[in-house]
């Protein structure tokens, strides 16, 4: 792989009922160590079903309010506020407040990639949960139509 610089309005946008994202290395060369990605959130919007995975993550809200849906609680989260996602901590985050927000996540993608996907009644509440455990996202995910590839990018994306 080689170098490069891209800019976020230049990178491909995908959208469905869980927000519109753009995952900086889809559709290029997949990072093998890491993934990386900024996600806009209606309020609401979950931006993945509650999940557990053995991979570190961590959400950085960059504009906007979210709840994090964290192993079964609820914690409110801020424009500049920060969750560090140890590997094994069921989450999920949510749109919440009066406008959209935005959200940077990044991940490790060194070690297994095993997914769990717990039954959690937070979770269920803010429509960000699956009624039985399952390790398939496909079964996660099956009620939400595939993300539509190549959205254009919107300004408001980025703009609050």
């Amino acid at each position: 792989m080689t170098w490069w610089v891209r800019s976020v309005r230049e990178t491909r946008w995908q959208e469905n009922e869980l927000g519109a994202t753009s995952e900086f290395d889809k559709h290029v060369e997949r990072f093998p160590e890491f993934g990386i990605n900024l996600t806009v959130l209606q309020p609401g919007q979950s931006m993945t079903m509650y999940h557990r995975e053995e991979y570190q993550e961590g959400f950085l809200v960059l504009r906007g309010e979210c709840l994090l849906v964290v192993e079964g609680q609820e914690v409110p989260l801020r424009e500049w506020d920060y969750f560090h996602c140890p590997r094994g901590t069921a989450h999920a985050i949510v749109g919440a407040g009066s406008g959209s927000s935005l959200v940077l996540a990044v991940g490790g993608r060194v070690g297994p990639d095993v997914i769990l996907y717990p039954r959690d009644d937070t979770a269920l509440r803010h429509d960000a949960g699956v009624e039985a455990d399952t390790s398939s996202p496909k079964e996660a995910y099956a009620r939400f139509t595939r993300p539509a590839p190549d959205v254009p990018f919107r300004e408001e994306f980025l703009s609050g």
